[in-house]
């Protein structure tokens, strides 16, 4: 028997991962308790696993007194002299207790400590192992669902694919083998809780890493993922080395390294973007394929006015403007995209504007809060209207419409057609 138990404990720690030594532990505290549930929480025991005999040895310890007061942790000099001739008043004696008078009840209840201890010592491993591997790729079979997503069988334990990290366009049944990559790992009272995705931009960077060797080297380096999951991404890549081209690397000869990509993630389109620090050439990259014509940058507000050709519009913008949008997250700027005929008919009107503001000698933005955001608007504004301009006289208006006649901004009779429509 105690060579079975001995037995036993290396072939669970061998068989379930879990150290020899809490194995040990815990079954001495399992016995521990067993004991104090039979004879009380007052008697002063010692439990300990003997290596040599393979065994679980449990003593008790009382004091020797001339006289008992409490029998469970006191004995008598003279009875304990009939084991010990040298002991002596207030000695402590220990005396080896048989677990197998523990009764059927004490022994199912130290069992039911041993599987719990174990239980709580596996998924501790099993969290420390996966909260390890937070930001990696895994591999598992599709379970079943439940009302906030599939769980998916990793083998040692199991983990949740939530709806909002789930491919759109993509379905799944029990039995279906995916990869997802691990971006949460959490500890509860049930277990560790392992939430994985695939619609995360992280994890088309780590399908990069796993595909393409420089960018796992750190030759090549992943600076920012967009995605549209299902549909398309954009992916900036730089090189450390001058003879590296990122984008080659990325893409592998015939397109053999993005494909594999590609077809992980059921066909989303991936645009490989060259990443720069100037961020007008940056943009110019994101938001390829599409021809730029010239990008205005507003560092403070973070915002870029990109003007395009007017036959590049569709194509900056993109299929309900997901081109821009994936290039606006990529580069973490505000953009607004304006066509050469557009952008040409608004820096005319802003012209004129500033020209009229500079008569008045009244800020622009005194115009725009009194509603006049246009030269037209202007032009037509009555007398009433310009008044409730701050910083207007009606010496400042005959200026203005002075300026108005000579700089031929008076509305001709189709502008004034148009406007009464």
């Amino acid at each position: 028997m105690s060579s079975e138990l001995k037995k036993a404990i290396d072939q669970i720690s061998k068989d379930r991962g879990i150290d020899r030594d809490l194995l040990i532990d815990t079954l001495e505290e399992a016995v521990r308790s067993s004991v104090a549930r039979k004879y009380g929480e007052q008697m002063d025991i010692e439990v300990n696993f003997n290596e040599e005999l393979g065994e679980i040895q449990v003593y008790q310890f009382k004091v020797v007194v001339s006289e008992i007061n409490d029998p469970v942790s006191e004995i008598t000099l003279e009875e304990a002299r009939e084991h010990d001739p040298n002991i002596s008043l207030n000695d402590e004696m220990g005396f080896k207790v048989r677990i197998e008078d523990l009764g059927r009840i004490a022994a199912q209840s130290a069992k039911q400590v041993i599987i719990q201890r174990m239980r709580d010592a596996e998924q501790e491993i099993i969290y420390e192992e996966y909260r390890e591997r937070k930001g990696e790729i895994v591999s598992g079979i599709v379970q079943r669902r439940d009302r906030t997503g599939w769980i998916i069988n990793l083998g040692r334990t199991e983990a949740l694919l939530p709806k909002e990290e789930q491919i759109a366009r993509e379905r799944y049944k029990r039995g279906d083998r995916i990869q997802a990559y691990i971006i949460e790992v959490q500890k509860e009272s049930r277990g560790p809780q392992i939430v994985v995705s695939r619609s995360h931009p992280d994890y088309m960077g780590a399908l990069f890493a796993r595909e393409v060797p420089e960018v796992y080297d750190g030759t090549v380096k992943i600076m920012g993922v967009a995605r549209d999951s299902g549909l398309r991404a954009k992916v900036a890549v730089t090189s450390r080395d001058r003879d590296v081209d990122p984008v080659g690397a990325c893409v592998g000869i015939r397109g053999s390294r993005i494909q594999n990509i590609v077809q992980e993630l059921k066909g989303e389109r991936i645009d490989i973007v060259v990443w720069s620090p100037d961020i007008a050439v940056y943009a110019q990259n994101a938001l390829s394929p599409a021809v730029i014509s010239r990008i205005m940058v507003d560092d403070d507000e973070k915002t870029l006015e990109v003007v395009v050709p007017d036959d590049q519009l569709t194509l900056a913008i993109g299929r309900k403007g997901q081109n821009v949008k994936l290039a606006a997250q990529l580069l973490g700027w505000k953009i607004d995209i304006f066509t050469e005929s557009r952008y040409g008919e608004l820096n005319a009107d802003k012209k004129g504007m500033d020209q009229l503001a500079s008569v008045a000698e009244v800020g622009m933005d005194a115009f725009i809060s009194a509603g006049l955001d246009t030269t037209v608007q202007l032009v037509n504004a009555t007398e009433e209207q310009l008044l409730k301009v701050e910083g207007m006289t009606p010496e400042k208006i005959r200026d203005m419409r002075a300026a108005i006649n000579i700089l031929g901004l008076a509305p001709t009779p189709a502008d004034d057609a148009e406007t009464a429509e």
